[in-house]
């Protein structure tokens, strides 16, 4: 299947600027496939090693971490030579052995023409940055994440829908009804089986949701053991009841996250390191209320006030236990729970874009979904779950801070007029 990330990771592979890699992002999001895959393409051979499964690797990086003495006993471990620019050397869980992630500044220092990649699926909470030493400076980081809906079409076979749904974002007309009736099919598609790559194939295979349903289930199982496995233990049980909690906080008519929602009388001091412990591990990600519009717009942010957003739009539809056809048939039912699960699918293809994400608030409840900096512009983005597109609080916003354009997004077709680039919830992969 075809990850976006190839073209970052062709670009590194030829950049004179290289350094070593490291692609951190949540567990199952696709990381080793990807690197592998890139490996046999583009290299004449990989040389792999795997923390997790070969635990006796560490003692290999206990005495010495110089290249020099690593690469005649790398070697050695795989079977294989490792040449300089021709072998991808790939370190994979590699927050389980910090001095691996450290040997990475002297491969950068001494021995840059080695390639090597760093894998890790919870460096933000698994490494400890007091013990030893972190690379700062020295390597390249890249965050990956779930599959967007373009990956997700593209997986499905829809090479000429994806090209007509661009051709269609950089015109503004729309497309046609038939073409657009089946991208938003897709779309509901997507809501129900997210991104994660092994659901996607799943999907494509077998159209069966009650086995995909069963590995969003274990894939939500192993971050619950994560939060056991690399977590202190006073904050493992905030920590769950925090990620339990946030399917609830999105159901709300405001979806701005509230500690007294956790549990009553709840307060920041007590939560807070378990909301920071999701953000590191790539689990769910914060957006904050911006003050002012002004650049640069994280300068503005209220660090009081924000969103949380999971990272899959299949696992939150797990995790709410929602029944396949209710999601692809928008049932009345989950009309509470609408405007947050959409509020989050759109910041995941904003994310996977590598926008930084904020929201507004007027003092009297006008409110913006995102505000976004893109083209050098600061641009207003609200999102509708259906066609039902007054908005107030758009103008008001527009009114306020008169931006070169504003988005809407909802299930209408492409469009502008007054100002407003009117794009479907299918195409937010575009912007």
């Amino acid at each position: 299947m075809y990850r976006k990330i190839m073209n970052f990771l062709k670009a590194w592979k030829e950049s004179k600027y290289r350094k070593p890699l490291i692609l951190q992002g949540a567990r199952q999001v696709g990381k080793t496939y990807s690197i592998l895959e890139f490996g046999r393409n583009y290299y004449e051979n990989v040389a792999y090693f795997n923390f997790e499964t070969n635990p006796k690797l560490n003692e290999t990086f206990e005495e010495n971490i110089s290249p020099d003495y690593l690469i005649p006993i790398l070697s050695h471990i795989a079977g294989q030579t490792i040449v300089k620019g021709k072998t991808l050397i790939v370190f994979d869980e590699v927050q389980l052995c910090e001095r691996a992630l450290t040997s990475l500044k002297y491969f950068c220092e001494d021995a840059r023409e080695y390639h090597v990649v760093a894998l890790g699926s919870l460096l933000g909470v698994a490494v400890s940055r007091t013990k030893f030493s972190f690379p700062v400076g020295k390597v390249d980081m890249k965050t990956m994440y779930p599959m967007d809906m373009e990956e997700f079409m593209l997986a499905l076979g829809e090479d000429a829908l994806v090209a007509q749904i661009k051709k269609c974002f950089e015109t503004d007309t729309p497309m046609p009804s038939a073409l657009h009736d089946m991208a938003m099919l897709l779309y509901r598609q997507y809501l129900v089986v997210g991104g994660m790559p092994e659901c996607v194939l799943q999907f494509k295979n077998t159209k069966d949701h009650i086995l995909i349903r069963h590995t969003q289930d274990t894939i939500l199982a192993s971050y619950l053991d994560d939060m056991s496995k690399y977590n202190n233990l006073n904050e493992i049980k905030k920590t769950r009841l925090v990620y339990d909690n946030i399917t609830v906080q999105l159901s709300k008519k405001n979806t701005r996250f509230q500690y007294k929602l956790i549990k009553k009388g709840g307060r920041a001091a007590e939560f807070e390191n378990a909301i920071e412990w999701l953000c590191l591990s790539g689990i769910v990600s914060k957006v904050y209320k911006v003050e002012q519009i002004k650049k640069p717009l994280e300068n503005y942010r209220d660090i009081d006030a924000f969103k949380i957003y999971v990272s899959d739009l299949g696992l939150l539809c797990a995790k709410k236990d929602l029944a396949a056809n209710d999601v692809l048939y928008m049932a009345k039912e989950l009309n509470d729970f609408k405007g947050g699960m959409i509020e989050n699918y759109v910041n995941v293809q904003l994310t996977v874009n590598s926008y930084k994400t904020y929201y507004w608030e007027s003092e009297r409840e006008a409110e913006i979904d995102f505000v976004i900096q893109r083209d050098g512009q600061l641009i207003p983005l609200e999102v509708k779950s259906a066609d039902n597109t007054k908005a107030k609080s758009l103008k008001v916003y527009m009114e306020t801070y008169k931006p070169a354009y504003a988005i809407k997004i909802s299930t209408k077709n492409f469009g502008f007029e007054h100002n407003i680039k009117t794009i479907p919830l299918y195409a937010v992969f575009c912007i």
